[in-house]
């Protein structure tokens, strides 16, 4: 196997190791750069490696090297990268073969982030218009985006639901579902008004702020609202305790704000936030109140938090990273921010595989691939296959952490879906 009087400079360990013959080299070469091992690594044998395409299952295993006399066969090399092994020609003329006149070949790769794509909250809303739907019947009225996304909002309106700004535009006894992001009190009162059966499909974890902020103000609490003005969370959240909420839109508004007790004061916080910034906010609010309170438990859910680490990870070896989400999305449009902050050349946000500008690819080897809480993976795979036309072939994912949380529907739903299985008449209305 190795033609003596021949040297070669091991990829990770420039030492002495021994030029193999030609008939295996180019094997040699495709374990070295799709596993990252370097040839000593390999030269000690190697049983098999296993290399898979995330999405598309498709699994490449090589012949065995056999190992040298007097060693055990190491165990199994396993990659996340895709790929295909050359033949000594193909790898020959490609320029992937390490002979002295060669230049180097710079594979085009994604990164694709995981965490991505929907939490557990904006499934629950999305399915249960969707259960609306399949209950009530067409049309079932959305106050609201039910998610920011144009294209779930697009699918649910294609299947019957109607999406619309207030109550006051939904009719009489009319079926209507609050979105993922909350309402304030007055927006339940309005509902029953107008006689409109109201399914709430605010995400748990915003109801848990809801709960945070009228405790505190029971308490007559000063609460320091951290979020971004106008968005429907913060709207609704506000609409809890408006007397003893102040909104702070970041580190800069905490110059600004007065409090009647510097000892009783708390903070919360929308719960898409850019965790770093948040915390930056904290921390000058206070050096002004030394004695400000936190919120019992983290108010920025966990899926936002784990779709920016993993962005944070992966930013710093991004040419660029694309986001895929709406612009109306905040915890989307805190990616690009957070992939920029992490080293990232450039951040682009997008809704749509047709949206990406060739330009942007145009020097670049890694692209970084996310998507934001409220979006479909069908839009995630649309991209990658775009960037697999265009060179992008090896796609590794990187895995943080493995969510596994759900939320159960609404309680209004479930009984009338148990109801319906049970074969008892359903309202339409509200009772």
């Amino acid at each position: 196997m190795v033609a003596p009087g021949r040297r070669l400079i091991c990829a990770t360990c420039p030492s002495t190791h021994t030029q193999p013959s030609r008939p295996i080299q180019a094997l040699i070469f495709w374990l070295t750069t799709r596993t990252g091992h370097g040839s000593s690594a390999l030269l000690r044998g190697v049983a098999s490696v296993s290399v898979t395409r995330q999405g598309y299952g498709r699994v490449v295993t090589p012949p065995p090297l056999a190992p040298p006399l007097g060693e055990s066969r190491s165990a199994p090399v396993r990659s996340r990268r895709s790929a295909t092994l050359p033949s000594w020609s193909t790898a020959r003329r490609l320029g992937r073969v390490n002979e002295p006149d060669a230049k180097p070949v710079h594979r085009k790769r994604v990164l694709l982030a995981n965490p991505r794509g929907y939490c557990a909250g904006v499934d629950r809303a999305v399915q249960t218009v969707e259960e609306a739907l399949k209950l009530y019947g067409a049309p079932v009225y959305v106050r609201k985006q039910i998610v920011h996304n144009k294209h779930v909002v697009s699918t649910l309106e294609a299947k019957g639901a109607i999406f619309v700004e207030e109550n006051e535009e939904v009719p009489h006894g009319s079926t209507v579902v609050f979105s993922a992001h909350g309402v304030a009190p007055e927006v339940h009162r309005q509902a029953k008004a107008r006689s409109l059966k109201a399914i709430d499909a605010t995400c748990p974890l915003v109801t848990k702020v809801h709960q945070e902020a009228r405790r505190y103000a029971a308490q007559d609490y000063d609460i320091l609202l951290i979020g971004h003005e106008g968005h429907e969370e913060v709207v609704g959240t506000s609409g809890e305790a408006p007397a003893h909420i102040q909104l702070v839109d970041g580190p800069d508004d905490a110059d600004k704000i007065t409090v009647r007790d510097p000892e009783k004061v708390v903070w919360l916080s929308q719960t898409t936030l850019s965790v770093d910034e948040t915390m930056e906010t904290v921390a000058r609010l206070k050096r002004r109140l030394p004695m400000l309170q936190s919120p019992p438990t983290d108010d920025i859910c966990y899926a936002t938090q784990n779709r920016q680490q993993v962005i944070k990870q992966i930013g710093a070896d991004c040419d660029v990273v694309l986001v895929v989400g709406s612009r109306n999305s905040s915890n989307s449009v805190r990616l690009v921010e957070v992939a920029i902050d992490a080293g990232a050349r450039a951040g682009y946000l997008i809704d749509f595989a047709h949206e990406i500008d060739d330009a942007w690819l145009a020097d670049a080897t890694t692209v970084g691939l996310t998507s934001g809480a409220s979006v479909p993976d069908e839009l995630v795979h649309q991209v990658v296959d775009h960037l697999a036309e265009r060179g992008f072939t090896d796609v590794e994912q990187v895995t943080t952490v493995e969510e596994t949380i759900t939320f159960s529907l609404p309680s209004e739903l479930r009984r009338d879906m148990k109801a319906a299985a049970a074969g008892t008449d359903v309202p339409v209305t509200a009772s």
